[in-house]
């Protein structure tokens, strides 16, 4: 059963459709604030799907997801008790706690590192508005970090993308039943604890 090689097939033909621009846009300004899934899985298949454009969806995704990072800061700066309660129960709060003691420790530093890094930016956002971390320092890091990650993932797909896609098709089921079974494993570690 080809499963995966459909999904990807499907993923592809979206990266290629005349809105998909605005798509990752709004993904991206999302992914800073509340939404669950990276940038990396639109961002990475539009590069593969028109690599001379890698340049401008990196820099589209920069830029979306430092405006959204801004409105996570602000959601932790205004509406923080509004919120607290569903990020206690979410998965989120053990990374929210961390974020809260690294900013003491670290400083404005964090959110570069959280930019760049697989880390969820978005739970550093909303902790940086709680923590009313120097505005400007956080736009800046947030730039560099958000900027470094979607351009450095853009350029690699844009360059290694022909040899890498001709690999994950030949193991693309694999390589998905693999996720599935570490997602469900995750989960389960999660729910067990």
């Amino acid at each position: 059963m080809a499963l995966f090689r459909s999904l990807y097939d499907r993923v592809m033909r979206w990266s290629r459709h005349r809105h998909a621009e605005w798509y990752l846009g709004a993904m991206s300004f999302a992914e800073s604030s509340f939404f669950p899934i990276p940038v990396d899985v639109m961002l990475a298949p539009m590069c593969l799907a028109t690599p001379p454009r890698w340049w401008r969806f990196a820099l589209n995704a920069t830029i979306f997801s430092v405006l959204g990072g801004l409105a996570g800061y602000a959601i932790g700066f205004v509406a923080f008790e509004a919120i607290e309660p569903w990020l206690r129960e979410s998965a989120y709060w053990g990374a929210y706690e961390t974020a809260q003691r690294w900013f003491d420790e670290y400083g404005v530093w964090i959110v570069f590192v959280a930019g760049f890094s697989p880390i969820p930016y978005k739970v550093f956002t909303i902790a940086a508005g709680v923590a009313a971390l120097n505005l400007p320092g956080f736009f800046i890091a947030s730039l560099i970090g958000r900027g470094a990650r979607f351009f450095l993932v853009a350029a690699v797909v844009r360059y290694a993308g022909v040899h890498i896609e001709s690999r994950l098709l030949q193991y693309i089921e694999r390589i998905g039943w693999a996720l599935v079974l570490l997602t469900a494993l995750a989960i389960g570690y999660v729910m067990v604890r």
